[in-house]
């Protein structure tokens, strides 16, 4: 009897025990879980906190931009970037300078977020294929390798925020004398899809997609390359990439940025004019009062390049160059320092080739 006793108080402990060890094992699958998703929730923090400060600092270059873009040849308004400047200051006052920066902002936030995110999962994967393939366990990412990471973070971020990118274009272009205001980018979304349908959204999307691969592949590229340079080179004296300081971070931001804008703009060019396509109250703004007050249409991306050099030749494809210019260097300088800043202040580990 004693016995059985002993026996059952065994097997009482054996499963005590079992049941610890049972918690003890799910608590340490839950903290890497746990731990993942607060990284991922920095790492998008940090990522639409780079994109707000940045499209935010160069605004008036970015509406300017655009509207020389999509200006009409045979009425120039906008002519050069300080007479640019003046002219919408002198029409439409400071405000005028930012418009469509809300709408910008809400959604480069989410696109900014998922960009950075996606180049770091992607470099990750890439870089673990890589290391399969090679045998090399301490192989790193080249900077062909670190330049698809990149088109692939592109592709995503600017296929899942599309449609706010288009509305964005026609708010920023419309002025006070446009015949139709969008009141916003809600009201603007609700108005293209009730009058020209869901495919309106995404006019204008394949030469964004194909821009974006040369142009957001070579600033991850360019920039990552630059600080592993400086790094193993050691022009600076500087041995880790947290000895970087901000002013070299920033240079090797303009210069990723200078390289990827000039390869990717007149694609960027194309996509701007497809997006006005169909906008019946938006040709007094594209027109203007010059000789063609029927806005172009145009049938594809193809056909957006043969009608633009055709009529207005092969500069017009580089229309807005220059605040483009001026604005993109210190744009991608102030996103990538803000991201890693970011990131540093919320202690998330941010070098992805190591």
């Amino acid at each position: 009897m004693a016995s059985e006793e002993v026996k059952t108080g065994e097997s009482a402990v054996e499963k005590i025990v079992n049941l610890a060890e049972e918690a003890k094992l799910a608590r340490e699958e839950i903290k890497p879980t746990s731990h993942a998703l607060l990284s991922i929730s920095k790492s998008l923090v940090a990522g639409g906190v780079a994109g707000g400060v940045s499209r935010t600092a160069v605004a008036p270059l970015e509406r300017l931009k655009i509207l020389l873009q999509v200006q009409n040849p045979h009425n120039i308004k906008y002519n050069g970037t300080v007479q640019g400047l003046k002219y919408i200051w002198k029409t439409e006052g400071f405000r005028g300078l930012f418009k469509g920066n809300g709408t910008n902002c809400a959604r480069i936030v989410p696109n900014s977020a998922v960009k950075f995110f996606s180049y770091e999962q992607a470099s990750k994967g890439i870089l673990w294929l890589y290391r399969e393939q090679t045998g090399n366990e301490d192989a790193q990412l080249t900077p062909l390798l670190r330049l698809g990471a990149g088109a692939c973070a592109g592709i995503i971020a600017m296929s899942a925020t599309y449609p706010m990118d288009m509305v964005r274009g026609r708010i920023t272009v419309q002025t006070e004398n446009s015949p139709y205001q969008y009141r916003g980018m809600f009201h603007a979304l609700s108005t293209v899809l009730r009058n020209e349908g869901p495919r309106a959204l995404y006019k204008g999307w394949l030469p964004s997609v194909i821009g974006v691969i040369p142009y957001v592949g070579l600033n991850f590229a360019v920039y990552e390359s630059l600080k592993d340079w400086l790094i193993k080179s050691k022009p600076l004296g500087l041995v880790e990439d947290s000895e970087l300081s901000v002013v070299t971070r920033l240079a090797c931001g303009a210069a990723a940025g200078t390289i990827g804008q000039t390869v990717a703009y007149p694609l960027d060019v194309i996509r701007r004019r497809m997006q006005m396509v169909g906008w019946k109250d938006g040709a007094s703004i594209v027109t203007g009062e010059g000789k063609s007050k029927a806005p172009l249409e145009y049938t594809g991306m193809i056909d957006a390049f043969r009608k633009t050099v055709r009529y207005e030749g092969v500069r017009a494809l580089y229309k807005g160059l220059v605040p483009n210019s001026v604005k993109v260097v210190p744009s991608i300088a102030i996103a990538f320092v803000t991201y890693e800043q970011v990131k540093d202040i919320l202690g998330v580990e941010i070098r992805i080739s190591d």
